[in-house]
């Protein structure tokens, strides 16, 4: 009995523990070498675009803006730029008008088979591209259109719906319904209270689908590959010369593309800023 008591009261070892600077220096370390993983073709991508070269290796030859001049000079990549702002403004302008209305009902209204639609509005964005492609495909040929940027906006329009709903309506289940009460009970129409209360505690989630919605679209192959006509896209003119390999064009676009999504980072802040905040 002696030796179990004793055996019981022998005091435990603490557990091993790791000195905090060292954890922090793992993860900072960590963190490090996943950003260079992630950033660093993006940085090769914008050297090369000043490279004298037209082959891509190192070292540098020199110093050059002669292929950004080369990019405003050709008429077809200028063609293929605008048909890609074009077609992912307006499918994101579609897919906002038709997904913050069902995001809305969803939110508001119990009616026969809400389940299943909810699940039908995320079916779209789970297909993969080419059988969504292909099912446009076969529907604007059965209804007689013809193939052009219009049909490529309601292809991506479609496929991309799902994702403004989500985030909308996961934004709508977030906001107390006695904030809306309360602009009723105060004499607030259904259109007054949607702008003053209820458009501002969305608009995050608005802005942010949107901004997705738009750089999916302007990114889309598969859906355009099958619903595209005589006019290109960027993607579908990079896609087509990549024959040849990667040209120093492909990257001053690829450049002057980074830094048009660090302006749209910046108009999101700024636009999802809270009111009266100070910066």
């Amino acid at each position: 009995m002696a030796d179990i008591a004793l055996t019981r009261s022998k005091p435990r070892k603490p557990p091993l523990s790791i000195p905090k600077g060292a954890a922090d220096g793992a993860f900072i370390t960590y963190a490090s070498l996943l950003l260079a993983f992630l950033y660093m073709p993006v940085a090769i991508l914008i050297i090369f675009s000043f490279n004298d070269s037209r082959v891509l290796a190192w070292p540098l030859s020199g110093f050059t803006l002669d292929w950004y001049r080369t990019l405003f000079a050709n008429a077809d990549l200028l063609e293929a730029v605008g048909n890609s702002f074009y077609v992912a403004t307006l499918s994101t302008a579609l897919a906002l008008c038709i997904g913050i209305p069902a995001a809305m009902a969803l939110h508001r209204f119990a009616f026969p088979g809400k389940a299943l639609f909810r699940r039908l509005l995320l079916l779209p964005i789970a297909l993969p591209g080419i059988v969504t492609g292909i099912s446009m495909l076969n529907f604007f040929n059965l209804m007689g259109f013809n193939l052009n940027l219009h049909t490529v906006v309601l292809g991506h329009a479609t496929a991309l719906l799902a994702v403004v709903v989500i985030q909308v309506f996961a934004r709508l289940q977030r906001l107390p319904r006695s904030l809306e009460e309360a602009s009723s009970d105060l004499g607030a129409n259904a259109l007054a209270t949607f702008w003053y209360v209820t458009l501002p505690n969305i608009k995050t989630a608005i802005v942010g689908s949107g901004l997705l919605v738009f750089v999916l679209s302007f990114d889309e192959i598969p859906v355009t590959f099958f619903l595209t006509g005589r006019d290109n896209t960027l993607p579908m003119y990079i896609y087509s010369t990549m024959r040849r390999g990667v040209t120093p064009e492909i990257n001053a676009v690829g450049t002057l593309l980074i830094l048009f999504s660090v302006v749209l980072i910046l108009l999101a802040a700024f636009l999802t800023r809270a009111p009266g905040r100070k910066r």
